[in-house]
């Protein structure tokens, strides 16, 4: 009841193929949801996710993860616990970068919750540093030294042949005679003796818990151990595959280089196909205006035949008018020559009256 939702996203999640350790195999076929929990009781931060009825992600925030994007809208962490690496795909490049956000927070206060309770740990460890017998009294014999020994890097946590029970006698054998000869510190006494008494059981107490943390401690190490081993080998194997790596770069920058060139190609296509659009545009346009000429031709053509036979016409008319003129002037000429000898006759005519009306 602890554990609650603090930040939700939707993704396709995926897992590293356990044979090949290479290939991603979808574990949902559809987008689901993946959510971050923070279990207060136990202090612990959990990324999981559920396809229906069915835990498809379920991993513990540690210190020493790390999420990684490999692409605009895909990334992936590795679980040494669940020994599998998660990968996750999203639909935008922002759902991404908020998720990779939450990551590295929530790892951080994992971070702080382990020093937090190494902290906690080391105090135990050394109570007699703070315990009031301390202060109250400087007959009261350092007990951490002999009560407990953490080493250095918290693999185990020893008990002390000596029992709190004998040190507390050893405590209190120098002061019996003191108290049989003075009566009047017996108060002192019993507050110091209670005092002992509860810095031991508390020292029992935080040994005890020391003893538990440090199993879940050496569990942790293995886990940690298990995980580094992966990672040389995750490295030994990207180390070799540097040079197929290599290989992909320089296909991939041909690639690029043939789809630039596919792309001016085809941007010089679609440039021509346009400019072919508007030629074929105006070829219409000059086909209207060609089939108009064309009928402008034919009327022309017919109308030039009208005036074609016309033009015969008044020639022919012209001809026979021609023909017609001649013959009148032919007639008029004849009809003045003989108009000419009749004059003349009446010419004659006339001389011969006038000489006949002289001789008369």
């Amino acid at each position: 009841m602890g554990e609650q939702p603090i930040y939700s996203t939707r993704a396709h999640v995926f897992q590293i193929d356990p044979n090949t350790k290479k290939n991603w195999m979808p574990t949902s076929k559809h987008a689901v949801t993946v959510s971050y929990f923070y279990d207060s009781t136990r202090n612990v931060y959990r990324i999981i996710s559920l396809d229906g009825s069915k835990a498809i992600i379920n991993s513990t925030i540690t210190p020493n993860m790390s999420f990684t994007k490999t692409s605009h809208k895909f990334g992936q962490w590795a679980d040494s616990r669940a020994n599998t690496v998660y990968g996750l795909g999203f639909s935008s490049e922002h759902h991404l970068a908020k998720f990779a956000e939450k990551f590295a927070e929530y790892k951080e206060a994992a971070r702080m919750a382990k020093e937090k309770s190494l902290e906690k740990m080391e105090l135990a460890s050394s109570p007699s540093q703070e315990s009031p017998a301390d202060i109250h009294s400087p007959l009261t014999p350092p007990v951490t030294a002999d009560l407990c020994r953490i080493n250095g890097t918290g693999d185990d946590v020893t008990l002390s042949d000596v029992s709190p029970n004998s040190m507390l006698q050893s405590d209190l054998s120098p002061t019996t005679p003191t108290l049989a000869h003075s009566p009047t510190t017996n108060k002192h006494w019993e507050a110091e003796l209670a005092a002992l008494k509860s810095n031991n059981a508390k020292l029992t107490a935080a040994l005890l818990e020391s003893t538990a943390n440090v199993k879940q401690w050496k569990q942790q190490l293995a886990a940690y151990q298990e995980e580094a081993e992966r990672l040389h080998k995750r490295v030994s194997e990207l180390e070799s595959q540097s040079s197929q790596t290599n290989v992909i770069k320089s296909q991939k920058t041909e690639l690029n280089q043939t789809i630039e060139e596919l792309e001016c190609t085809l941007k010089a296509k679609e440039e021509e196909m346009v400019r072919l659009k508007e030629e074929v545009e105006n070829a219409k346009q000059l086909q209207t205006q060609k089939d108009e000429l064309t009928k402008k031709l034919e009327e022309t053509d017919v109308r030039n035949k009208e005036l074609e036979e016309q033009l015969a016409d008044l020639e022919q008319r012209l001809e026979s008018s021609q023909v017609d003129q001649e013959n009148l002037r032919k007639n008029l000429k004849t009809l003045l020559e003989i108009l000419d000898g009749k004059i003349f006759e009446l010419t004659e005519l006339r001389d011969n009256l006038a000489k006949l009306i002289e001789d008369s």
